[in-house]
């Protein structure tokens, strides 16, 4: 089962985050999914997932994530990966800098009846926030 997880969470970076698709997301997120860890402002529920992408798409046109780690066992699956794009578009209030940025991210996930039921994540918003110059380095 481990292994038809991890395959599940590369299938649903491929085609939502790196395809942009976000109408795909419900083949991998059950409707029941729970993120333990939303950005402040979305609801930590699969329409908060959609939203989230969508601002990210939205300020990161090009938005691609490599996966450089995965591990599972049981019903979890890890993966870490990494974030990268041109800011383009207004993120958090930021308008657009046109800058080149990358920052990494930790997901942890729940797989259940064959999609993603909860969500923690660890991504370093710091690093992100200080390539854009809203924060000083």
């Amino acid at each position: 089962m481990s292994e038809a997880n991890k395959t599940l969470i590369r299938r649903l970076v491929e085609e939502v985050q790196n395809r942009h698709n976000v109408d795909a997301i419900g083949e991998f997120i059950a409707p029941s999914f729970v993120n333990y860890d939303p950005l402040p402002g979305l609801p930590g529920t699969l329409e908060g997932a959609k939203q989230l992408h969508r601002m990210l798409f939205a300020a990161f046109p090009d938005l691609k994530m490599t996966i450089h780690d995965q591990a599972a066992e049981g019903d979890k699956v890890w993966t870490r990966k990494t974030a990268s794009g041109t800011h383009q578009g207004e993120l958090f209030g930021i308008p657009a800098t046109g800058k080149q940025v990358s920052w990494n991210i930790i997901d942890i996930m729940t797989i259940r009846n064959g999609k993603v039921t909860e969500h923690w994540v660890v991504a370093d918003v710091m690093s992100l926030m200080q390539q854009l110059g809203a924060v000083p380095q």
